[in-house]
């Protein structure tokens, strides 16, 4: 695990720094006035010395005046250290929030081909149905052990195909597989493109965007952002009116340059977000935009066969503790209705769900 610094901003100490320039300036002021009356310059480097020298001159205070002209001249100092340091504009809340990052953040890697091959084993043999997508993470993993990567990310992905096949759910696979935190957004809520990128002041209930909210709170830079459903986002609308679109904001998100110093609309502040693993999905892409298409490696997905479907409700039965009957009589319904239908994990999760409830009516009776 390796650190990289996160924010591009330094923090401040205002009041710290303002009194170290305060007494610089003062003690450049009595050097001043004691060299103009012919003392001897005190040792820099001797607190003691320069005591010594203070008193015996009697400059141990400059007059009001002179006080006055130090302070003014000390806090805009500082004002203007402040303000290259890239946080004075926020408030005080905002800048306590990012404390976090001061000694930057981690990021997770793969640490070898031999765990890229488990991984990619792991998410195959409970999904053999989304072997295109993992075929494709497996490859990037074992890419980037041999580049010897800092961390591990996986390049922008658009899992498209039906609804139910489990797009969201290998996902979740990935980032517990890889141990990275993962957050999730549905593209279909209406406000979506604040929950993945923020929203300024100005706009209604401002506040960071989801990802960046993940990283402040893990400290991990390289999580799994999952954007559910992206061909169904809507257009978020300001209170003056102004609208703002998911598709266009994540543009600079998903292009590795423009991420790394990506301008967070909440915080003001540029951060790297260019080790996110961005992981879409869609029932089909062909109402997305070609500049968000450009970004992502497209992936279509097939319906899952019938025989994985049966495959999954033996699985799934097992954790949920049912009984070898109910999951049979799943099994059976799930063949018989498979030659007319086309049926999905949703489908196979409600009959183990009324399985389940059956299972628990026999046992009260």
């Amino acid at each position: 695990m390796s650190r990289i610094k996160f924010l591009e901003a330094h923090f401040y100490d205002w009041d710290k720094d303002r009194r170290r320039i305060q007494r610089r300036l003062d003690r450049f002021l009595k050097e001043r006035y004691a060299l103009a009356r012919g003392a001897l310059r005190p040792d820099p480097d001797d607190e003691q010395d320069w005591l010594r020298w203070e008193s015996d001159l009697l400059l141990s205070s400059l007059d009001r005046a002179a006080q006055d002209r130090v302070d003014r001249r000390a806090s805009r100092l500082a004002d203007r250290r402040a303000a290259a340091a890239g946080l004075s504009h926020l408030k005080r809340e905002d800048r306590h929030s990012l404390e976090v990052l001061r000694n930057g953040v981690s990021l997770i890697r793969v640490r070898s081909e031999h765990q890229a091959d488990e991984i990619a084993a792991g998410i195959h043999g409970g999904m053999p149905w989304m072997a295109p997508a993992t075929d494709l993470l497996w490859k990037f993993m074992r890419r980037s052990v041999r580049n010897g990567d800092a961390g591990f990310r996986l390049p922008p992905v658009l899992l498209d195909g039906p609804p139910g096949i489990g797009k969201s759910i290998w996902a979740r696979q990935l980032s517990a597989a890889l141990g990275v935190p993962r957050c999730g957004v549905e593209a279909t809520v209406e406000q979506a493109s604040f929950g993945i990128l923020g929203s300024q002041r100005g706009w209604a209930n401002p506040q960071p965007g989801r990802p960046l909210l993940t990283i402040l709170q893990s400290l991990v830079a390289n999580p799994v952002v999952v954007v559910d459903e992206v061909e169904k986002a809507g257009v978020a609308t300001s209170t003056k009116g102004n609208s703002f679109g998911l598709a266009e904001g994540l543009l600079s998100l998903l292009e590795p340059s423009s991420a790394a110093s990506w301008q967070c609309p909440y915080y003001q502040v540029r951060f790297d977000m260019s080790w996110i693993s961005w992981v879409l999905t869609s029932n089909t892409c062909a109402t997305l935009p070609a500049p968000l298409l450009s970004r992502l490696e497209v992936i279509h997905l097939p319906p899952v066969p019938i025989s994985d479907l049966v495959a999954f409700a033996w699985r799934e039965g097992g954790k949920r503790g049912l009984t070898e009957a109910s999951v049979e009589a799943v099994a059976e319904a799930l063949a018989a209705a498979g030659r007319g239908a086309e049926l999905n994990l949703r489908h196979v999760n409600r009959m183990l769900t009324r399985g389940e409830a059956l299972e628990r009516a026999a046992v009260l009776h």
